[in-house]
């Protein structure tokens, strides 16, 4: 596959891949009669991962500027960092195992695309294990928040185009076709 369609390195996907978006723009999803239900609630775990990646961030910044002390940074760090790692891992292992391979099957135009968000994920895991160590260095005091600000600000950066893409390939699917045989 091209290698600038890798997670680091893509702005987007490829205007092939697109094809149904352009059928089903994004302002349009909430009043399609196949929201509801399947599309809403796995856009509500999207809205969480950008939510607590954005709170990571955000407390890190604060606890280097020093408007957290660090115990409280590392309350939160504790509380949320592992709610994103473990909702992420679940969440990442539901759509490769089930929805991927299902999905994948409804337009074969996009299987291309479903191969990236694959992709996407095996890239996300050795992130997520770098994310873990720099989280569990300022967690057990052998590192200053100022190295896992940019640990979590570059993971929220991939995270959110890994996102934006997965939004943009899978949501016109289930728009178009339905959510029959994912729940």
């Amino acid at each position: 596959m091209d290698d600038a369609l890798d997670l680091d390195r893509r702005d987007g996907l490829p205007d092939a891949l697109r094809v149904l978006l352009h059928e089903h723009p994004r302002a349009t999803w909430p009043g399609h009669d196949n929201f509801a239900g399947l599309v809403a609630f796995w856009l509500d775990r999207h809205l969480m991962f950008r939510k607590l990646g954005k709170t990571l961030r955000t407390d890190a910044e604060a606890a280097v500027d020093g408007r957290l002390d660090l115990p409280q940074m590392q309350a939160r760090l504790s509380r949320y960092g592992a709610m994103l790692v473990q909702q992420l891992h679940g969440h990442h292992q539901i759509e490769d195992m089930h929805y991927f391979p299902v999905l994948g099957q409804r337009d074969p135009r996009l299987s291309r695309g479903f191969e990236i968000l694959d992709r996407d994920h095996h890239a996300m895991d050795a992130l997520l294990e770098r994310f873990t160590g720099a989280a569990n260095a300022v967690l057990q005091g052998r590192d200053e928040p100022g190295r896992f600000h940019a640990e979590v600000s570059g993971f929220e950066t991939l995270l959110l185009r890994h996102l934006e893409d997965e939004e943009d390939l899978i949501v016109p699917v289930l728009l178009k076709y339905g959510t029959e045989g994912l729940a």
